[in-house]
């Protein structure tokens, strides 16, 4: 696993200005959207699919699937597998995802996922029509885990497998036989990031079901209630308190800081995901009270499962621009100073770029923050289009056509707009990475060979060259280096390992593209 629109003649101006990297000048994109969900006006032809990769990025997720799988999953390759998880602490645990490559259940990427595919589908799940409802398929399989998890008042299971013996051995998840070790937190082992994060998933996912499933929404809403009561009262790190398990795998770099900044990302997060769901006003009493911490890292523009600030900041800013919650006026300015800090030539900006034009944060699953970062675009942008604002970045209006079309250039770098010519998403294009990081991927299905692979048979398999026999359709990979270079080994980790929380966010963002180029 990782550790961690305009008219035909400008199509040449945008290819030009956003691969060189230079500030275009915002008025370079005239027009104005009426309505943020109308189809917008946009070149009458795309260099992409973009229904397509939507419907792969969703159908990805079976890929991950664990526990007993239904009648109607698509990715046939895989079978059941963890049916006996949770039994080392006589709980049930069957279910969830895989968070990437690897046969463990990790439950803070897990919620970071849940919570970003049911932001995918609050805002831009309108225009998803069919895919609409294997999106809302996705959200359930997590959610549904996650209400197992958080059923024992005071306790949250966080993981399910030991990291370290898992990641000694190459196997298939129906082979696996490393011990389903169950870790949790408590009162007496805090765990103040993952369970705030899976309180964000549980509120998101309540918006998500309310009309459909009004009875589930209901459930998933009071569970976020108290799980986010234990997360704020019981406040310390998991990464401390389970070290040695969840090290250095998903800890929390960001840190759950204690003393003057005594309140973490995740908590802020959760609590602004609980007031959109539950209308609460003691919600948003907490944020006023505790909201310095964001204004304290207005330096930040990083956005993952491992840092919430940004989202936090995006997200209360559309109670105020679209809500009219008046308090919340600073969390614009925080949003804004995001945007500055990320566009190519503004005032402030310090994101960096690869030579082919793709944002890059760091060589360990790049495409993480890629995707991440683009939705933030698309959905600020639909929230300043409402609100009829735009972003000053030192002096120059930076419209939310401007910011659209940088999300488009990601995503287009994404599906094979790049110097290598090469698809980053798996089954998209006629050129995409071969041998993906990823055990059930690489290794004989069951259907094809049914014995059992054992803990270090699959070695072979992966450090050779041979091309994946299965394809996990629809996975995204860390993605290119900082100079765009993809060697396409499958024991490079950073670069070849799929993540759920790398699709999660490009399910909404496809949606949108997808919808604005008539292909919905």
């Amino acid at each position: 696993m990782a550790l961690f629109g305009f008219s035909f003649p400008l199509v040449f101006l945008l290819l030009s200005c956003f691969t060189t990297l230079l500030l275009c000048n915002a008025n370079a994109f005239p027009g104005h959207y009426h309505n943020p969900i109308q189809r917008h006006r946009h070149p009458r032809f795309a260099s992409h699919n973009y229904r397509d990769a939507l419907t792969k990025s969703i159908l990805f997720f079976e890929g991950q699937r664990s526990g007993k799988l239904p009648s109607n999953q698509r990715i046939s390759w895989r079978r059941d597998s963890g049916l006996s998880d949770g039994s080392a602490l006589h709980v049930d645990l069957v279910g969830g995802y895989y968070d990437a490559g690897d046969n463990v259940k990790f439950g803070f990427p897990m919620a970071f996922t849940t919570t970003m595919l049911s932001w995918s589908v609050i805002e831009f799940g309108g225009l998803m029509k069919g895919e609409l409802q294997n999106a809302k398929e996705a959200i359930r399989w997590a959610t549904d885990y996650l209400l197992k998890s958080t059923a024992h008042p005071g306790t949250i299971y966080v993981q399910v497998g030991d990291a370290n013996k898992d990641h000694a051995c190459w196997e298939r998840p129906e082979d696996m036989d490393t011990p389903r070790s169950v870790f949790k937190i408590d009162q007496n082992t805090p765990g103040s990031e993952v369970a705030a994060e899976t309180a964000a998933a549980l509120a998101a996912a309540s918006l998500v079901f309310r009309r459909s499933d009004p009875t589930y929404s209901k459930l998933l809403a009071r569970r976020a209630i108290s799980v986010f009561e234990f997360a704020d009262k019981h406040r310390g790190a998991y990464s401390t308190g389970l070290k040695k398990y969840v090290c250095p795998f998903y800890c929390d770099y960001s840190g759950y800081l204690r003393g003057w900044l005594n309140l973490k990302d995740e908590l802020l997060w959760a609590a602004a995901w609980l007031q959109k769901a539950t209308k609460n006003p003691a919600y948003l009493n907490y944020i006023q009270a505790n909201g310095q911490i964001l204004g304290a890292a207005e330096f930040d523009n990083t956005f993952g499962w491992d840092n919430k600030h940004v989202g936090a900041r995006i997200l209360l800013s559309k109670a105020f621009l679209i809500q009219k919650v008046r308090s919340l006026h600073d969390y614009k300015g925080h949003a804004d100073n995001f945007i500055c800090s990320i566009i190519p030539g503004a005032s402030y900006s310090s994101a960096q770029y690869t030579p082919g034009g793709l944002l890059f944060k760091m060589n360990d699953s790049n495409m993480q923050y890629v995707t991440s970062t683009s939705f933030l675009l698309l959905s600020y942008a639909k929230y300043l289009t409402t609100a009829r604002q735009v972003v000053n970045c030192g002096g120059t209006a930076i419209t939310p056509k401007r910011l659209r079309a940088i999300a488009k250039r990601q995503v287009d770098y994404l599906l094979g707009d790049n110097p290598l010519k090469m698809s980053y998403m798996v089954g998209y294009g006629p050129r995409y990475p071969q041998r993906i990081h990823h055990r059930g991927s690489s290794l004989p299905s069951i259907a094809a060979h049914p014995a059992k692979i054992q803990c270090s048979s699959g070695f072979s398999v992966m450090r050779s060259q041979s091309p994946n026999p299965n394809i996990l359709v629809g996975a995204v990979i860390g993605g290119p280096d900082q100079h765009d270079r993809f060697p396409d080994q499958r024991s490079d980790y950073e670069q070849s390992e799929p993540a759920t929380y790398i699709n999660a966010p490009l399910v909404g963002t496809l949606a949108y593209l997808a919808h604005s180029f008539g292909q919905m």
